[in-house]
């Protein structure tokens, strides 16, 4: 397994919509597991293909605290939405910036897993807000999308400014 290379916002390949996998084999589980290796490193609870300039529809999210409850997921597909809880969020592709985004409270989402086979997950809480955001990653959208455009403006600025002093 290996570490994976994150882009970070505002690289225009984070903008690009993932494309459906079609076979779920060896070369897609090693993805899935150098995903998970990346986020569990960077550390982070969820990390979505594209993040890592794969434009693939596979995501990887663990938001348990014990962080052993590793979900992988190909194709997923949001099948129903309820309710609205406000939450703070970040995103490894946007480090060091945490702002409150609407979400739905309730989700369901069907995926395939690692074996090919339909699985559907039902979740509330942070579970749900992960699944959210690691979708729209799928979809070309960064939770700073959600935001204000003086906002965005604002992280872009920051964002350049960290990446010259590291530079």
């Amino acid at each position: 397994m290996s570490l994976l290379p994150i882009l970070r916002f505002p690289d225009p390949r984070l903008k690009k919509i993932a494309t459906r996998v079609e076979r779920v084999d060896e070369t897609m589980r090693r993805l899935a597991r150098d995903m998970a290796e990346t986020m569990y490193e960077a550390p982070g609870i969820g990390l979505a293909a594209t993040q890592v300039d794969v434009h693939k529809r596979l995501i990887v999210i663990d938001a348990s605290e014990t962080r052993d409850q590793l979900l992988t997921l190909i194709n997923p597909e949001i099948l129903a939405l309820d309710g609205l809880q406000v939450c703070e969020e970040g995103c490894l592709s946007v480090p060091g910036i945490y702002d409150k985004v609407g979400r739905a409270e309730h989700v369901v989402v069907r995926y395939l897993d690692l074996d090919e086979q339909e699985q559907t997950v039902e979740a509330w809480g942070l579970l749900a807000v992960c699944l959210q955001h690691e979708i729209d990653h799928l979809e070309g959208r960064v939770f700073v999308e959600h935001l204000s455009q003086l906002k965005q403006v604002r992280i872009k600025n920051k964002l350049a400014k960290q990446a010259k002093i590291t530079a």
